[in-house]
């Protein structure tokens, strides 16, 4: 499993951006996703995650109404729609794949990370 997190870039506040999760080895078909952020100086938090099967949805109380989780439909990307992005959510964003688990909420929790996206929020 080879985990690629693309889309991240500089964002006005109050904007939109969405990030992309993909396997370059195959698909992501039977894998719990989960999306974390760690901002500069802090621990690497959790956003959103789906179980394997998409029957749980996770969000954290921060994100929730503004940020959704999904998978395309051939399951080869999962995605993180973030609206009215503010400053204090710059960080790097990171996505986790466990084969066969449910929506995780810590780390510990999956076996698979990539590289990360840079989101920066700008005034």
């Amino acid at each position: 499993v080879q985990l690629v997190e693309s889309g991240g870039g500089l964002v006005q506040a109050g904007n939109s951006l969405t990030l992309s999760c993909t396997n370059s080895e195959r698909t992501l078909t039977g894998y719990a996703v989960g999306w974390f952020r760690q901002a500069p100086g802090k621990d690497r938090a959790i956003v959103a995650a789906t179980s394997w099967a998409d029957e749980r949805i996770y969000y954290a109380d921060s994100v929730k109404g503004r940020f959704t989780i999904s998978r395309d439909d051939d399951k080869t990307t999962v995605f993180l729609q973030m609206t009215s992005l503010t400053r204090e959510e710059t960080a790097g964003y990171y996505c986790e794949a466990r084969p066969w688990a449910g929506a995780g909420t810590v780390e510990s929790e999956y076996d698979y990370w990539g590289q990360g996206t840079q989101v920066t929020g700008s005034s």
